[in-house]
């Protein structure tokens, strides 16, 4: 007897649709050929941060200025639990509205689910005295 071919398509969830294409992304931006190596973002003159604080003008570049115990560093703006965006918030802490993960202002794991840090990106001072975030780290 012959069996008709199941031409039913699979079905697949909002979550699980999601997931897979942020995986995907994910691994487009990390590939080499995507992702310029000495890929720099001019943030500025370095006396634009001499004041403590969270610094969230490149946000939506990927990265926040971080002015705290007189060293300047850059931090992923992107969850490492899903990838969210996060927020800065006024005790110098970051939220990630997602699913409510928090970081200090260095970027460690307060509060889950996320369980790694946000991600340091090398910072440095070119000859002009600006800013240079290497995001090709990220």
């Amino acid at each position: 007897m012959d069996q008709e071919p199941d031409n039913r398509e699979t079905e697949i969830d909002r979550r699980r649709f999601l997931a897979l294409v942020t995986a995907g992304l994910a691994m487009v931006q990390k590939s080499p050929a995507a992702t310029p190596k000495d890929h720099l973002i001019d943030a500025g003159p370095a006396n634009l941060y001499a004041a403590n604080g969270i610094y969230d003008k490149f946000r939506d570049q990927g990265f926040f200025l971080v002015r705290a115990n007189g060293k300047l560093i850059a931090l992923s703006s992107y969850c490492t639990h899903r990838i969210c965006k996060v927020n800065p918030q006024k005790d110098h802490t970051f939220l990630c509205k997602c699913h409510g993960s928090t970081f200090t202002e260095e970027g460690k794991v307060t509060e889950g689910p996320a369980k790694r840090d946000l991600p340091n990106l090398p910072v440095s001072t070119g000859s002009n005295g600006h800013v240079l975030v290497d995001i090709s780290a990220k």
